[in-house]
């Protein structure tokens, strides 16, 4: 027993030491884990302030007790790239009961011989996208492309909204889902997200499917296009200009020149089963509803096309749909295409228009009852009601602009991605982190 009790002690010192050795390298490899996968998600300049910050709350500080934190935004990828994000934790723990066989450790410290452990973990940032029913486009420069003032009841119904600049919403986070912002999002949406890389203007090419003026339809001359005049408290414009009952469009373009009025309640009718569908296009003019309800019929669908030329001097053409009559009930109320090259658009401001674009009483002057995309890239939008369905429409509405203000009860029903998807609109999406995952 004396001759075996040296190995036996042995054995046994080199037992314990190993075990604890292995536990606690299995709590740095637990701290490197969980900052490995917090730098990735985090993805920004400070991702290493954030690893550290985990692992601290692991019990290991870096510059502590000999311990070192390190992390890297280099590390190698299994797919072959550097983009990967790794974090190496290593420390000294003192020798205890090995060195009665011999072992001597690995450093020094504080006179002190102990054994170095590290552990390593190397995770991958991952994204996911976020379709989207608001977007400012911010091309202005505005520094709020989505602003509210006063806006305790706005409710966008749980839709995704992104400002390509900054987002304000004071009293109300909109009741969006997600309220992203390139810069800054304060306040907007049930989880607001701040430095999302901004959203690329998604349907700016479908300008091309804008024909040249006709000049058949619309002779060169401003005298070719009618513009409203105010008279008292009333606005008039030319005979052939005044809409009324039914207005019957052919598929394929429809050419209209100049301010146009609803003079009575009026119902667009289009034919069916078309891969052309009938569109619309207002040169150098507004729609003012003037109090009246412009729809379409049942089956029926159209894309309103708000195009024009440079203005002459002295006269700025609108180009949007208005109601001149202050607010007494003006209704635009239509469903977009399905098909063709206009598919899912029910309102398209050419991107070459800067002037007269803006809208001024969105959903509440006139209301709005769409089905599709409203776009207009260089239009202030004031949305200042709320915004339905088309009555022979799905729940599917997605609004462009180069910035937006709510106020009141603003809003827009709830967006169905799958009604988005049947009524033949690609939406808008934008790009958040998404759950980073360890790869070593």
């Amino acid at each position: 027993m004396g001759v075996l009790m040296i190995p036996l002690v042995g054995a046994l010192a080199i037992g314990f030491e190993v075990s604890n050795w292995y536990m606690t390298t299995r709590d740095m490899q637990n701290a490197a884990d969980a900052a490995a996968v917090a730098a990735a998600t985090n993805a920004k300049s400070n991702y290493d302030i954030e690893a550290k910050a985990v692992a601290a709350r692991y019990g290991f500080v870096d510059g502590a007790n000999s311990v070192t934190v390190a992390a890297s935004n280099t590390a190698a990828c299994p797919g072959g790239t550097n983009t990967c994000y790794s974090v190496t934790i290593a420390g000294f723990v003192p020798l205890l009961m090995s060195q009665i066989v011999g072992f001597q450790g690995d450093a020094i410290v504080n006179g002190t011989r102990e054994k170095r452990l590290s552990s390593v973990a190397v995770a991958k940032a991952a994204t996911q996208p976020e379709e989207l029913c608001m977007v400012a486009l911010a091309g202005s420069g505005a520094a709020q492309g989505i602003r509210t003032n006063g806006a305790p009841v706005a409710n966008m119904n749980g839709c995704n909204v992104m400002s390509n600049t900054n987002a304000q919403c004071n009293g109300s986070d909109l009741g969006a889902g997600f309220g992203l912002a390139h810069g800054t999002s304060s306040g907007c949406g049930v989880t607001p997200v701040s430095n999302v890389p901004a959203v690329t203007d998604p349907y700016n090419s479908l300008k091309s499917n804008i024909p040249p003026v006709d000049p058949s339809k619309c002779p060169a001359g401003t005298s070719s296009y009618p513009q409203e005049s105010k008279h008292g408290n009333s606005y008039s414009v030319a005979a052939t200009n005044q809409l009324s009952g039914t207005l019957s469009l052919s598929n394929g373009n429809n050419f209209r020149c100049g301010d146009q009025m609803l003079t009575a309640d009026t119902v667009i009718n289009t034919p069916l089963g078309s891969t052309d569908p009938a569109v619309l296009i207002i040169e150098n003019g507004q729609l003012d509803l003037n109090g009246h309800t412009l729809r379409t019929s049942t089956g029926s669908a159209v894309t309103l096309v708000f195009s024009g030329t440079p203005d002459p001097p002295g006269l700025t053409y609108l180009h949007a749909p208005t109601d001149n009559t202050n607010g007494s009930g003006g209704v635009l109320d239509i469903a977009a295409p399905k098909l063709g090259p206009w598919s899912g658009v029910a309102i398209y401001q050419d991107p070459s228009l800067t002037t007269g674009v803006d809208v001024s009483a969105a959903g509440n002057s006139p209301t709005w009852n769409i089905t599709g995309l409203v776009y207009m890239p260089h239009a202030s939008v004031q949305l200042k009601g709320a915004i339905d369905k088309a009555t022979a429409g799905t729940s599917c509405l997605v609004l462009i602009a180069d910035n937006f203000q709510l106020s009141g009860n603003a809003g827009i029903a709830k967006t169905d991605i799958g009604h988005c998807h049947d009524a033949g609109l690609t939406m808008p999406s934008a790009t958040i982190p998404g759950r980073s995952a360890l790869v070593l």
